[in-house]
């Protein structure tokens, strides 16, 4: 109630003359001015029963105590008409900027501060990556089915869609089409495998040397906790070698940063695990699973229980996807997490006039034109170029092509929705062989008793002269290297040049098996990746398992609850006794007793209360900092250069990045520097520094993000949060065969500012609490369906 009349003081003020919503600093700088509210804003705080006209037949959508909808229809028509009208009510500007963001027209709207990203966008040209989709689509379930979501989602935008963004920013949202859904698609997609990490690697080898760049940016980490465990599969010609990038193939720089502002967050991850019942008390299977994505206001993904007398299905999808993307059916119940596959290659061209060499012929780059539009500024024109490998990306002088496996068009969207229906093992693995992009981690059981792990999504094949190489280098597009067989960007692709299904890592019916974004095997018999997650999170989850497996006691629910609230850090597992060693013997330290004291006595556990996980999390950063910093930023790369945790944590004593100190000495100089922050802050524990706060509306105004509560985890434990970014668990599931499903939101499903479920898990999402995953329909009808004229 509190925080409801706190709502409404802050609406009174801001249509009494708009002075409250001026006085807000926008922390993304997008915005300087905004509009006063207009009364279709203040209309949405009260939901009200009301009958809707729809095409396709009757539908029903009730609302639970968490604002998830509950939906069920006379058919799959009437259900995806209402599952778009439901998410549009709920998600309308969240969806309007996503598909903005991906075509390359925020600054119609928000003016030239996002021009940078328009440009990108543009040049990418995912929108023709996803009218691609939609032809191939179009006469399957899934295309036909997007048709009647797009259908609802148009009766909120062209009725009233009523989000307090629209009102702010003085637009109404265009109608929804099939290619919107679709390109929100490409968005997943790119979220997850969009890397420049090759032309990062190459400009660090460039700027410090090749014996630089293969230390800091190991192809494999060292260590015994790979994803499938005491499997070697036969290396083919090669295959997993890596022939990295020379510095002659290196780029600028500053080309090099502009690029890498738009590919996949750092921290992008994410934990699940399959547990078979031999291992349960029940003696069914559980699945949990945790996606580590942005964290924001409102989240990244939106619940729904959906059913027909053909399927039941509740989970979560990405506004603007009809489908349920993570979740259960009366089957089974699955997850995902990032694979790291390598799906993205780049290449330079020999040029003249115009025109790019490609083998024996040169040719003309395929160009268009297209106008930007800048809300309060002059248009642009941008020039999108294109090579039969992809789009040319140019940028002061700079020139790179790319190819990347989610601009062809692809059938996930039906794999998706064929998941809903699966009715077991078969189906599940039939389906998944439709899954072309992202590459994915797929966790699966079902009531049958069946587990099972694969690797969904497409992974090219390289060749230079018959050769099988590794994806981490930047090709000669000229000569053709490294170039996909059976690719087509911006149509339909055969994919015989890629990995074979078959032939991918997998296992039927393991008896347990966790995925963190590690390694997947010892001996790949092809190239997968060019370099995996730092493997703290996969190795304390198989530790765990492990541990629970040797005891005498079952595998639960509860048990695998605690197991995704684990907040022990490897890290500071490892470096906080040579740290507390190190400043013992240094000289002149007594300022730092204390809080030496609280490390020494440490359990390494990331909660809110600790004062050491404060003192370790401010040194951490200030260690790599110290140790990284100098000799990177005099060769002109920031911190985004700066290798993995794990690199950092195995640095010989003596090693070369400590400069002219010891790693005694920089550790002790960098928890002076941790202190000094820690006391200029006024922080006490952890939870003073590791707080919601840090979860932002993308307009970054201040009151349409989360309140500041503190919380557990880093970005190293399973209990994944990573205030710095933030990104962390977007999603906790935990779905037994046997017994009551349970998960969390980080936040609420509601994008409606005024709603009570706007932020109402967040408390819970905080403190590791969880609320019922029911597949019965609950809560009274908020939303009647009845057949119109056809």
């Amino acid at each position: 109630m509190a925080r409801e009349l706190t709502r409404r003081a802050l609406v009174g003020a801001i249509l009494a003359g708009g002075g409250a919503v001026g006085a807000l600093s926008p922390v993304r700088g997008y915005l300087e001015r905004f509009a006063p509210l207009t009364g279709s804003a203040w209309d949405s705080t009260e939901r009200e029963t009301k009958t809707v006209e729809s095409p396709h037949g009757s539908a029903t959508v009730r609302y639970d105590d968490y604002g998830t909808p509950h939906i069920d229809a006379e058919n799959e028509d009437a259900l995806y008409f209402a599952v778009g009208y439901a998410q549009a009510r709920d998600r309308a500007f969240q969806m309007d900027l996503q598909r903005r963001q991906m075509r390359g027209r925020l600054s119609a709207v928000v003016g030239d501060a996002t021009l940078d990203s328009d440009i990108f966008h543009t040049k990418m040209d995912f929108d023709g990556a996803a009218r691609a989709n939609v032809a191939l689509l179009e006469d399957t379930k899934a295309g036909k089915l997007t048709e009647r979501y797009t259908e609802g989602v148009n009766a909120v935008l062209t009725d009233d869609p009523s989000a307090i963004e629209f009102s702010l920013l003085e637009y109404e949202p265009e109608p929804w089409k099939p290619v919107d859904t679709m390109l929100l698609q490409k968005q997943i997609a790119w979220t997850l495998t969009g890397s420049f990490r090759t032309l990062r690697k190459a400009l660090v080898a460039d700027r410090l040397g090749d014996e630089a760049a293969r230390e800091l940016y190991p192809d494999r980490f060292d260590h015994d906790s790979p994803i499938i465990r005491g499997q070697r599969a036969e290396r083919s010609s090669n295959g997993s070698s890596s022939r990295s990038a020379s510095g002659k193939h290196a780029v600028d720089p500053s080309f090099v940063d502009w690029l890498s502002s738009y590919e996949s967050p750092a921290g992008i991850g994410s934990n699940s695990w399959v547990v078979s019942g031999e291992q349960t008390k029940s003696g069914a299977p559980i699945v949990a699973n945790d996606p580590h994505l942005s964290l924001m206001s409102p989240p990244v993904w939106y619940e729904m229980n959906l059913r027909t007398d053909d399927v039941s299905v509740r989970g979560v999808t990405f506004p603007g996807v009809p489908f349920v993307v993570i979740g259960e059916n009366d089957a089974g119940a699955w997850g995902f997490t990032n694979t790291g596959a390598d799906v993205i290659d780049f290449y330079r061209y020999d040029t003249r006039d115009g025109q790019y060499r490609y083998k024996n012929e040169w040719r003309n780059f395929d160009t268009e034109q297209h106008e930007l539009p800048v809300s309060d500024g002059e248009n642009r024109t941008v020039t999108v170029k294109k090579t039969v490998h992809g789009p040319v990306i140019e940028r002061e002088g700079s020139r790179v092509g790319v190819a990347w496996t989610g601009l062809s068009a692809e059938r996930t969207p039906q794999a998706i929705y064929e998941y809903s229906h699966s009715d077991g093992l078969d189906d599940m693995l039939d389906s998944t062989k439709k899954f072309d992009t992202p590459t994915q981690n797929l966790v699966y059981a079902d009531r049958d008793g069946n587990t099972l792990y694969s690797i969904t999504g497409r992974i090219p094949i390289r060749t230079v002269d018959g050769e099988e190489v590794s994806g981490a280098r930047i090709f000669d597009g000229s000569a053709g290297e490294g170039e996909w067989q059976g690719f087509t960007p911006y149509g339909r692709s055969s994919w015989e040049g890629f990995i074979p299904f078959d032939e991918k890592p997998g296992v039927v019916n393991p008896d347990y098996i966790g995925t963190a974004n590690q390694r997947i095997v010892d001996d790949p018999a092809h190239y997968i990746a060019e370099a995996y997650s730092d493997p703290y999170r996969g190795i304390r989850i198989y530790d765990l398992l492990d541990q629970r497996a040797k005891s005498d006691k079952p595998i639960d629910r509860a048990f695998v609850k605690r197991m995704q609230h684990d907040t022990l850090d490897l890290r500071a597992q490892a470096l906080v006794s040579p740290l507390v060693a190190a400043t013992r013997d240094a000289n002149d330290t007594d300022e730092l007793d204390r809080y030496v004291d609280a490390l020494d006595s440490w359990n390494h556990r990331m909660e809110r209360d600790s004062v050491a996980a404060l003192v370790f999390a401010r040194w951490f950063e200030q260690y790599r900092e110290a140790t990284f910093g100098p000799e990177f930023r005099a060769a002109g790369l920031d911190e985004s250069y700066f290798p993995a945790d794990w690199v950092l944590q195995h640095l010989d004593r003596e090693n070369r990045w400590f400069g002219a100190d010891s790693r005694a000495t920089v550790m002790v100089e960098a928890l002076r520097e941790a202190v000094a922050t820690i006391e200029d802050e006024g922080e006490e524990r952890y939870g003073d520094y590791n707080t919601t706060g840090a979860m932002d509306h993308p307009l970054g105004l201040d009151f349409l993000g989360y309140p500041a509560a503190p919380t557990d985890g880093s970005r190293a434990t399973v209990n994944n949060y990573a205030v710095e970014n933030p990104t962390g668990s977007s999603w906790r599931m935990v779905v037994p065969m046997a017994g009551n499903s349970q998960a969390i939101l980080p936040g609420g499903n509601s994008g409606d500012y005024f709603s009570p479920h706007y932020d109402d898990q967040l408390r819970m999402w905080a403190d590791g609490e969880y609320k019922s995953m029911s597949r019965q329909l609950r809560g009274n009808p908020t939303y009647t369906f009845e057949r119109g004229d056809e």
